[in-house]
């Protein structure tokens, strides 16, 4: 294969915010991270500069010995500037149309790329971890398979991990991480 790359979805955080850090849980869940990454080879972490991502991704570093880089790229999509009441019915319809773009927003399309950017411009032979957020993750898993899209956003959890490894003539998705445990 030419690329390995660990999808992260941050562990349990406080809140929405770029500045809103992990739970009294969402820190013990990114220790129990780390160790899940303890035996896979990793050369590089990534991650969101949201403050929930960087502290999901600093246990892996420090165990790694790796330092973490921060790539906005990686933050979490913007469907609206504006208060949506009904939200969640605005954000599947963005699964079903990868155009629609609310004020202030960003489409599935735009997000879609600006993370797949992201994994194109690794290089060959790289192992990475990416740590982002679950609207910006399933948005990066559907840009190599179509068939992801709202469903499998809801089935998300804090944390999560697929593995993608893209080689020269298929790309592979699986979803490694289930309730703590390797599957």
């Amino acid at each position: 294969m030419e690329k390995t790359i660990y999808i992260v979805r941050h562990c349990s955080a406080e809140g929405q915010a770029a500045n809103a850090g992990l739970t009294a849980e969402g820190i013990m869940q990114a220790e129990k991270l780390a160790a899940f990454f303890n035996e896979i080879d990793v050369d590089r972490i990534v991650t969101s500069p949201f403050v929930r991502a960087r502290m999901t991704a600093a246990p892996i570093a420090q165990l790694k010995g790796i330092y973490y880089e921060e790539d906005s790229r990686l933050a979490e999509r913007t469907l609206s500037s504006q208060y949506l009441e009904d939200w969640l019915v605005k954000l599947e319809e963005t699964f079903l149309d990868v155009h629609l773009k609310f004020e202030g927003g960003e489409s599935t399309e735009e997000a879609m790329e600006r993370a797949r950017k992201v994994v194109d411009e690794l290089p060959v032979g790289s192992k990475v971890v990416l740590v982002t957020h679950g609207n910006l993750m399933s948005l990066l898993l559907k840009s190599f398979d179509d068939g992801i899209g709202f469903e499998e956003w809801q089935a998300l959890t804090n944390p999560d991990v697929y593995c993608i490894q893209v080689g020269r003539a298929a790309t592979v998705i699986e979803r490694v991480w289930k309730d703590d445990v390797l599957i």
